[in-house]
């Protein structure tokens, strides 16, 4: 027998009151998922270890059958990966996200971050900025690789 595991990776929220104390999901149009749901066996797995951060990662490690103790090692080295960096054994992959920050008028220590994605920037223009960090930050120790959108990569060799 074959079998599909359709995970709603990410659809969790809170009830708003303007979707009168709904979730979006809740309150979400989903004609196929609901046929998929009345045709489907549901169920609910706890994938995440005892002491371990909740995330995508860990979570969908464990649904294919990977205990998150023994293989998650984060998700930047997936991220190098999936762009075609190869790591040595002793390197440390770190996540290079482009953000955007409150205004300029105040010292940077005290800026806060507005938006975790920069407006969604495309991966065009943030390859500029990566580029742009890579001339004045890159060296032996640090190297900077360009992603998707907002999400880039460092290794720390």
């Amino acid at each position: 027998m074959k079998y599909i595991v359709v995970l709603g990776d990410g659809m969790a929220d809170e009830p708003l009151a303007a979707l009168d104390n709904r979730t979006p999901l809740m309150a979400a149009h989903t004609p196929q998922m609901d046929q998929l749901a009345r045709r489907s066996e549901l169920g609910i797995a706890h994938t995440i270890p005892e002491g371990m951060k909740p995330g995508s990662d860990t979570a969908n490690l464990a649904v294919l059958g990977y205990d998150p103790k023994i293989y998650y090692s984060g998700r930047s080295p997936l991220e190098a990966l999936s762009i075609g960096v190869d790591m040595k054994p002793t390197d440390i992959a770190l996540r290079c996200n482009v953000v955007t920050l409150s205004e300029e008028e105040i010292p940077y220590e005290q800026r806060t971050i507005l938006d975790h994605s920069a407006g969604e920037i495309s991966t065009e223009e943030a390859a500029v900025l990566i580029e742009a960090v890579r001339k004045e930050l890159e060296n032996d120790i640090f190297k900077f690789y360009v992603g998707t959108s907002y999400r880039h990569l460092t290794i720390w060799d």
